[in-house]
């Protein structure tokens, strides 16, 4: 068990609010824990709700994370093209205790190198695109291969988190915030995965050809360049 826990998040814009949120309000709520969200600057950055979040920190003055999240969102493929954002990530990464990651931000931590041969997860809708970065796609709410701890789509990382809390602190710990935030998923349909019983099967699949479309460019741009880098 960790005394303190510093937590150290990306925004960006055309970030998914609730990538970053849901897990945030799991994790703030860790003994000692400290939550910084960086970005370049200290800007309000617009999400795909419509609505800004405000970085505490830039990338440039963020402290050495414990645990390194990097939530999802369209904007997330954009990120893959930053240079300065994935040498930030590759520079917490490489003293982080834990990588995360929640839906999207799976391809940054790809994008930066750090899922060569490795066990992750992603929104449905994109996961095949993992191989393209070297990854092993598992299909799952929660993915962990060694120090890396992936979530699925969007909602995932509130599961995620909750992992990780027990990881570090112990069920017990991770229990009693669950209660608190009255985390008792009882959705009104059960068509929340492919695989859900209410689930349009046409459906699906134009989902997953979609974003497949609209994506694999960004992806196979960004696995050229780790193979033009290795």
């Amino acid at each position: 068990m960790m005394s303190a826990l510093r937590v150290v998040a990306i925004a960006f814009p055309g970030i998914t609010q609730l990538d970053l949120t849901g897990p945030l309000q799991v994790l703030a709520k860790l003994p000692g824990a400290t939550i910084d969200v960086a970005w370049h600057r200290i800007e309000p950055i617009l999400t795909d709700s419509g609505f800004s979040i405000l970085p505490s920190t830039s990338f440039e003055s963020a402290p050495q994370a414990d645990v390194l999240m990097i939530p999802g969102g369209q904007g997330a493929l954009e990120l893959m093209e930053d240079e300065a954002a994935l040498a930030f990530v590759r520079r917490q990464a490489a003293h982080a205790r834990y990588v995360t990651s929640v839906c999207t931000g799976a391809f940054v931590l790809g994008a930066a190198g750090l899922l060569r041969g490795r066990r992750a997860t992603t929104h449905w809708a994109s996961l095949s695109l993992l191989s393209l970065l070297g990854a092993i796609p598992e299909q799952d709410r929660v993915v962990r291969d060694g120090n890396l701890v992936t979530g699925g789509g969007v909602t995932s990382g509130i599961d995620f988190a909750l992992v990780l809390a027990a990881e570090i602190y112990g069920s017990e710990v991770a229990k009693e915030i669950q209660l608190a935030i009255e985390y008792d998923p009882q959705p009104p349909f059960t068509s929340g995965s492919p695989a859900g019983a209410e689930v349009d099967k046409d459906l699906v699949a134009s989902m997953s050809a979609a974003m497949i479309e609209l994506r694999e460019p960004q992806v196979a741009r960004a696995a050229h360049k780790l193979l033009t880098e290795s």
